[in-house]
């Protein structure tokens, strides 16, 4: 399905590859070095991503999960070489707290699936990571390095990668303009304020969302951490309290 995946660009070796059909509006970010390409995130899995990612490099890909949901490795199994963060390997090998059945309803939800697409063939993708990632890993692609962020909150073993050279830091679903997702058993309020803290103080240039707009600026980072400071302050970051809306985000507790 030809129209399934848009591609834009950042820089001459960086692309974005998004897909605008699902409601999530997940993006992918294809990062080519001198030696290799890293592609953070595969999206739904619901068409080839490879088909669009050999039209961008010649060099050999490692794909990358941020985290282990299905929108977001669901293309993983068209990578052999991919990596994933050692918080997240049991979801990797069966223990997923979700049921097939919620996955596929989630899948399909508010999407524009591609003519003659059998949801009931979608599979939540199981294997084993080629390199086990923890906070601090560096991912050397030649001329560029990726620093590894462990910031669970949204997830366990939920990362975001930092490009200090270029100032890019790429969010997954930690950082995005919309409801950020903090209510699930798998989530963690006072982890997501940590990993809050912990890129606010990067000297980030460009902010790079797994989801829905690309217009958002690094000041984001500093806002929404001072706003979880502040739901601590008032004993509200905890599952349960509720939704609370700061006009271009929000976040579900």
């Amino acid at each position: 399905m030809s129209d399934w995946f848009t591609i834009d660009r950042i820089d001459t070796d960086t692309h974005i590859i998004s897909e605008y059909r699902h409601w999530e509006e997940t993006h992918c970010y294809l990062l080519n070095g001198s030696e290799r390409s890293l592609l953070i995130d595969t999206g739904l899995g619901i068409c080839n991503i490879d088909d669009e990612v050999i039209k961008l490099t010649d060099k050999p890909v490692t794909a990358v999960a941020t985290h282990i949901h299905w929108d977001h490795m669901g293309g993983l199994k068209y990578f052999p070489d991919f990596y994933a963060h050692e918080a997240e390997l049991n979801w990797l090998n069966g223990e997923f707290p979700l049921t097939m059945e919620q996955i596929k309803s989630m899948v399909i939800d508010r999407c524009k699936l591609p003519e003659g697409y059998d949801v009931n063939k979608y599979k939540f993708f199981q294997g084993t990571p080629t390199r086990v990632l923890k906070d601090g890993d560096i991912i050397d692609i030649g001329s560029r390095s990726i620093q590894v962020l462990h910031t669970p909150g949204h997830s366990p073993g939920h990362m975001c990668f930092w490009e200090k050279d270029r100032g890019y830091l790429f969010t997954g679903d930690l950082v995005y303009k919309d409801t950020l997702f903090a209510y699930y058993p798998s989530t963690d309020p006072k982890a997501y304020l940590a990993s809050l803290e912990k890129v606010a103080v990067l000297p980030v240039k460009r902010v790079f969302p797994a989801h829905h707009t690309l217009d958002i600026q690094p000041e984001i980072l500093v806002r929404m951490r001072n706003a979880f400071r502040q739901l601590k302050a008032e004993g509200k970051l905890h599952h349960g309290s509720g939704t609370f809306d700061y006009g271009d985000w929000a976040v579900w507790l």
